[in-house]
């Protein structure tokens, strides 16, 4: 990362530089390992879980059964798994493993034991369609497959075969200890770690390549600025395993040794109960939780929540109307916020305590180690606080590129390392960050990004369908779900129903139409790019908050 030259003027309220245009971190820098030493993202954890807690801590506990499971032992499955994949299935380094199932126990110690035999971990949505989940093993060409039962007829045949994780034979390998002597590879952290799965800034979903050091430089900055606590915070983390906000926090949990407890399906009366039953001190959502927890008072009502001290919020932006209402009924709650990218491995912007003050509807602040511009998109002059245009940013956590796609990268991200989020923002005089709207056109989901080109080309192959166009819709609990304009083929009687229907046979379901309306023509430019903006005029209504 650039220095900022020692004769420029960096304010110390909002870390812009007046020389360079460009914005500082106001944290203080935190080191981190040479970059030519190498280290895997299983090392540098478990070495700072050595430093930083004992082994005797409760690692996961299972909402569901009671079960928990110490470091000790996590540690221990971990390296039995390790052994057994090396020597019993013959997974070796640079191989990549595709993972599909829920949040379970055995994910987070599948995890570290690839990452200490230097295999490459690509999860994906397990309630993504065969289609979708071809194409992803298509980009990521995987040579083994984890997955539960119910997850395994989605996927196809591999060089070794997919490995259910709800069976005793996956329960055998990780508890069993073999008379092999467990080996771990040396990994350079300039070598690829993870593939996670982005539609980016054109619309067809990409392998996001996250190497060690971006995940070992994501874990650093946030260790460094962890309040030492008298005992281990109890986290309940709602975001799967596969998003790289739920990794994230699987992988930094390990690291500053935190309990963590997982809850297979969300439902905010059970989620009120959990933090009451398992004293939970911090959860990690998305906004649909948030909102949840806001309306439904029956669920919060009566509950002993008083061991709840941070509530993280990520995936997407947050209503200030419900950040205001939450924080009525949580008033000693920390509501801390993020702003990231699966391409910046998470937050680069992030309310880290109390202190900061973060302002109702930022993202917090820049994070260690990073500088961001703001952009005009149409000169490319970098811009001062207050002022809007594309946000850019750059530091250590900056994806090595997206597999098998060098066009896509160079567009995403520039010679200097510069990746461009595609994001309309800005950074006020105190260095808060605040998202506008997206350039991009993906459209918000919850904490899923929806391409509309892939459900525009799925709609124009239905044979009454002349032509589609898909935008985002607002909604209060989702943020946004995809809307489609419609024109019929002439005589067609097609209706609205028919055309949801089509379209949920065939993609996950966050990526489903949720409304349909009917057109005549499809408003264009003169190369023939649709024009979102004008078919939003014509019937989305304001967003309104109901609370």
């Amino acid at each position: 990362m650039a220095e900022p030259n020692l004769n420029s003027s960096i304010d110390p309220n909002s870390g812009f530089c007046s020389e360079t245009n460009t914005f500082f971190s106001l944290r203080p820098p935190v080191p981190l390992p040479p970059a030519n030493l190498p280290l895997s993202v299983f090392h540098y954890v478990f070495s700072l879980l050595r430093t930083s807690s004992s082994l005797e801590t409760i690692a996961l506990i299972d909402s569901t059964t009671g079960h928990r499971l110490p470091y000790s032992e996590f540690i221990r499955q971990t390296q039995n798994l390790a052994t057994s994949l090396q020597t019993l299935i013959g997974l070796s380094k640079g191989d990549t493993a595709f993972v599909l199932s829920p949040a379970c126990l055995q994910i987070p110690i599948l995890y570290f034991s690839l990452f200490s035999i230097g295999v490459v971990i690509s999860p994906a949505n397990p309630t993504g369609t065969i289609p979708e989940i071809s194409r992803q093993i298509e980009l990521c060409k995987p040579v083994i497959a984890f997955a539960t039962s119910e997850m395994a007829d989605k996927l196809p045949s591999l060089r070794h075969q997919t490995i259910l994780l709800d069976s005793p034979e996956f329960q055998a390998m990780m508890t069993t200890k073999l008379g092999y002597r467990f080996a771990p590879v040396e990994v350079a952290q300039s070598e690829p770690a993870t593939i996670l799965y982005s539609s980016g800034t054109t619309g067809s979903v990409k392998g996001v390549v996250l190497t060690h050091r971006n995940w070992i430089s994501m874990v650093a900055g946030i260790y460094a600025f962890l309040p030492k606590r008298a005992s281990p915070a109890v986290v309940l983390s709602m975001s799967p395993y596969f998003h790289v906000y739920g990794f994230l926090h699987c992988v930094k949990s390990v690291a500053v040794g935190e309990s963590v407890v997982l809850m297979k399906q969300f439902n905010v009366r059970r989620m009120t109960t959990v933090v009451e039953e398992f004293k939970v001190t911090h959860i990690a959502v998305a906004p649909p939780v948030v909102v949840a927890m806001v309306k439904d008072e029956v669920a919060m009502r009566g509950r002993d929540l008083s061991s709840l001290e941070v509530v993280f919020c990520g995936g997407a932006p947050l209503a200030k109307e419900v950040a205001l209402k939450l924080k009525e009924r949580l008033s000693k709650v920390l509501l801390a916020q993020a702003y990231g990218l699966t391409e910046s491995t998470g937050g680069v912007f992030r309310t880290v305590n109390l202190e900061e003050n973060c302002p109702i509807g930022s993202a917090g602040r820049l994070a260690t180690n990073y500088e961001a511009k703001i952009v005009d998109p149409q000169t490319g002059i970098a811009l001062p606080p207050y002022m809007q245009g594309e946000l850019w940013i750059r530091g250590p956590t900056i994806m090595k590129g997206y597999i098998g796609d060098n066009k896509a990268t160079a567009a995403t991200v520039d010679p200097d390392g510069w990746l461009r989020t595609g994001d309309l923002c800005y950074i006020d005089n105190n260095g808060f960050l605040y998202i506008v709207d997206r350039l991009k056109e993906l459209i918000k989901y919850k904490a899923y990004q929806v391409p509309p080109a892939e459900l525009e080309h799925l709609l124009q192959s239905h044979p009454d369908i002349l032509d589609a166009a898909v935008v985002p819709f607002p909604d209060e609990e989702a943020g946004q779900v995809p809307m489609a304009y419609v024109v019929r083929q002439p005589l067609s009687t097609i209706d609205e129903s028919q055309i949801i229907d089509f379209v949920s046979k065939q993609v996950a379901p966050y990526k489903m139409v949720r409304r349909v309306s009917f057109v005549t023509s499809i408003p264009k430019n003169a190369a023939g790019k649709i024009l979102r903006k004008e078919l939003m005029k014509l019937t989305l209504p304001k967003p309104t908050s109901k609370l």
